[in-house]
């Protein structure tokens, strides 16, 4: 059976990608048959990504579709062990149908009050429309160094009734280098870089083994 894991925003730029990618490496690499379905036509960044991962010759590989809607999607879904959906941003109506099909919702978020909000009212969105909340979980992504400002930010959305994965993702250029290669961020050079994708992505692992 395919496991779904949907990986949702409203705003752009808060980290979708960098996790589906991220994901879909790891589960590739202990041998799942994974597909990134790529829902965002307008720009396509995990298509691009692919592309440039087949281009370099890196294993393990990665597919990845561009679909229009999430029920194209659904259809090329029953030969993968695992299908993640990589959400277009501003997309209510797709987040929901995402929501609906997946065995985990993450939402990516920045730190900013200008991220976090838009992301909490996407999660209570879901829970108007019966999505249950130990589905939804939010991943803090492109992070400071300020241990005090990401404790701020947990807070924040365990005060709105949610829960954070755990770790988080920093802002570095060599996430930003690897990406340009098509690689995965858990696929960087640096221990201590692939140490903070390893603790968000085993969380993820974690959360999907328990639905099993």
């Amino acid at each position: 059976m395919t496991v779904f894991i949907g990986v949702i925003s409203q705003k752009g730029g808060v980290g979708k990608s960098t996790l589906s990618r991220l994901l879909a490496r790891e589960y590739a690499y202990s041998k799942w048959d994974v597909k990134i379905a790529d829902l965002d036509i307008s720009q396509g960044t995990s298509n691009d990504w692919k592309k440039r991962r087949e281009m370099n010759e890196i294993q393990p590989y990665v597919a990845v579709e561009s679909f229009r809607t999430v029920s194209q999607a659904l259809k090329h879904a029953q030969v993968h062990d695992l299908m993640i959906f990589d959400g277009a941003p501003h997309a209510t109506k797709a987040s929901l149908e995402i929501a609906q099909k997946s065995d985990l919702v993450i939402l990516p978020t920045g730190l900013s009050l200008d991220d976090l909000k838009p992301s909490v009212l996407l999660a209570h969105e879901l829970i108007d429309s019966k999505i249950p909340d130990d589905k939804i979980v939010f991943a803090l992504c492109r992070v400071g160094d300020r241990a005090n400002e990401i404790e701020e930010a947990r807070n924040y959305i365990k005060k709105a009734g949610y829960t954070t994965l755990a770790g988080s993702l920093p802002e570095k250029t060599a996430y930003r280098r690897a990406s340009d290669l098509g690689k995965a961020i858990s696929e960087v050079s640096y221990v201590s870089l692939r140490k903070r994708a390893d603790e968000v992505v085993q969380d993820i692992i974690n959360r999907i083994a328990e639905e099993s």
